[in-house]
C-alpha cells in the first residue's frame, strides 16, 4: 500500500479529533454508560469522516477503501475501545451493503443523513439463539401486501439505545438458510419495537449494547437493501468491511499501550534501576511491537485485494483471528509490569484489557474464522457420501 499526501491530511485530521472530542471525555462516557452519539457523529459528519468510501451523490467522499482503513488506523487509538466500536457499526458495519446495493431511495432517507452524522444506526443480526451461527437465526419478515410484519428479536446490538434505524437481517422466505434472508432497513420508532435496558458489560463501558424486540412491526417492502433473499450473501460481504476495520482499527490503540508501558517501566524503578531494563521486559516490548507490524501488513493486504474487486474474505478473517488474540497478549503482557497499578480500574492498560476481549467473539468468534480460513484452505472435512 502506497500512502499519498491526501492520506496523510485525513490522519491527522482524524488523530485532532481523538485528542480534542473523544479522549478528554473517555472516563466521563464510561461512568454515563454511553457517549453521546447524535452530538459526537455530527461533529463527525461536518468534517467528511463518516462517508469517506461512501457515494458523492450521497454526501461521501467516494475514496477507496484504504482513506477508511487510514481513518479506522487514527480513530482507533483513542483511549478506550467503546466508542470507536460505536463509529465503526456507523460506518462499516451497518451502511457497507447499503451504499452498495441499496436504492436511490434508502440512501437518500437513510445513509446520506448517516453520513452527515443527523442519524446514527445500528446493525441488526445477533440473536439471543443465533450469533456467529447467522444462518440460524429467526427473525421473520412476513409479506403483507406491499408491507413486512416482522417479528422476533436480535441481541448485542450495538449504538440500539441511541439509534435511529436499524439495517435488520431477517428470514423473507421458506427457502434455505442460505437464500432465504433478506435485510431490510427498519426505522427504530417504528411502532412495535422496543428496547431493553443497557447490557451491563465488563467493558466496553461507553458503548450502549442492548436487546431489539419486534412485535408485528410493519415496514414498507422499498426498504428491503438490493434483491429480496439475498441478504445473506449481502452480510457475508458486508462482514468483510467490519473486519478489516476491525483489526485496523486496532493497530495504533495496541501500539499505544506498548508505548505506555515502556513510559511507565522507564520511570518506574525497581532494585535501583528502571524495570524497563530488565532483558524479559524490553524483550516483550519489542516482540509485541513486531506482532502489531505484522498484523498491520496483514490487514493492509486485505485492503488491497478488497479495492482490486477480489476477494478478501480470507485474509480478512486472517486478520481479525490475529486481532482478537494479539489484543488479549498486549493487554495481559502489559498489564503485567504495570504491577499493582494495573489492577486498578482507571488504568488505561485495564480498560484495554476488558474493552478488548469481546474482538474475539464479536463479529465472528475465533472458531468462525478459523472455519472460514480453513473453507478457503480446502482442508474442511467433506461430508460422507450417500
Amino acid at each position: 500500500m502506497i500512502f499519498t499526501e491526501e492520506h496523510n491530511a485525513l490522519r491527522k485530521t482524524v488523530s485532532d479529533f481523538v485528542d480534542k472530542e473523544m479522549d478528554p471525555f473517555v472516563d466521563e462516557w464510561e461512568k454515563a454508560g454511553q457517549a453521546p452519539l447524535h452530538d459526537l457523529f455530527k461533529k463527525m459528519g461536518d468534517l467528511g469522516l463518516l462517508g469517506i468510501s461512501k457515494p458523492v451523490e450521497f454526501g461521501g467522499m467516494g475514496l477507496d477503501y484504504s482513506y477508511q482503513l487510514a481513518f479506522a488506523e487514527e480513530i482507533g487509538r483513542a483511549f478506550g475501545g467503546s466508542v470507536p466500536m460505536a463509529i465503526g457499526v456507523q460506518t462499516d458495519m451497518c451502511t457497507p451493503a447499503m451504499a452498495r446495493f441499496g436504492s436511490d431511495y434508502l440512501k437518500t432517507e437513510f445513509l446520506a443523513p448517516s453520513i452527515a452524522g443527523e442519524l446514527v444506526g445500528c446493525i441488526g443480526v445477533s440473536e439471543p439463539g443465533a450469533g456467529s451461527d447467522v444462518a440460524g437465526l429467526k427473525t421473520t419478515a412476513k409479506s403483507d401486501g406491499d408491507d413486512y410484519i416482522i417479528n422476533g428479536s436480535k441481541m448485542w446490538i450495538t449504538n440500539s439505545l441511541q439509534a435511529d434505524w436499524v439495517c435488520l437481517l431477517a428470514n423473507t422466505s421458506e427457502g434455505q438458510v442460505h437464500a432465504n434472508k433478506s435485510l431490510i432497513m427498519v426505522p427504530m420508532n417504528s411502532k412495535g419495537i422496543t428496547v431493553s435496558d443497557p447490557i451491563d458489560k465488563i467493558g466496553m463501558r461507553a458503548s450502549d449494547t442492548g436487546q431489539i424486540f419486534f412485535d408485528d412491526v410493519r415496514v414498507p417492502k422499498r426498504n428491503c437493501i438490493g434483491e429480496e433473499n439475498k441478504g445473506f450473501m449481502y452480510q457475508m460481504m458486508q462482514f468483510q468491511e467490519e473486519r478489516m476495520f476491525a483489526a485496523a482499527s486496532g493497530l495504533k490503540s495496541m501500539e499505544r499501550c506498548i508505548d505506555l508501558t515502556v513510559d511507565y517501566t522507564r520511570e518506574r524503578k525497581v532494585f535501583g534501576q528502571p524495570l524497563l531494563n530488565n532483558q524479559t521486559i524490553h524483550f516483550k516490548m519489542a516482540e509485541l511491537q513486531s506482532e502489531v507490524e505484522a498484523l498491520r501488513a496483514l490487514t493492509w493486504a486485505a485492503c488491497d485485494e478488497h479495492i482490486a474487486g477480489r476477494d478478501a474474505t480470507k485474509l480478512a478473517s486472517m486478520a481479525k483471528l490475529k486481532l482478537g488474540r494479539l489484543w488479549r497478549e498486549v493487554t495481559d503482557g502489559c498489564l503485567q509490569y504495570w504491577g499493582g497499578m494495573g489492577f486498578t480500574w482507571d488504568n488505561p492498560i485495564s480498560r484495554a484489557y476488558r474493552d478488548t476481549r469481546i474482538l474475539s467473539i464479536a463479529g465472528g468468534a475465533d472458531e468462525v474464522m478459523l472455519s472460514i480460513i480453513a473453507k478457503y484452505m480446502d482442508i474442511m472435512p467433506k461430508p460422507p457420501k450417500k
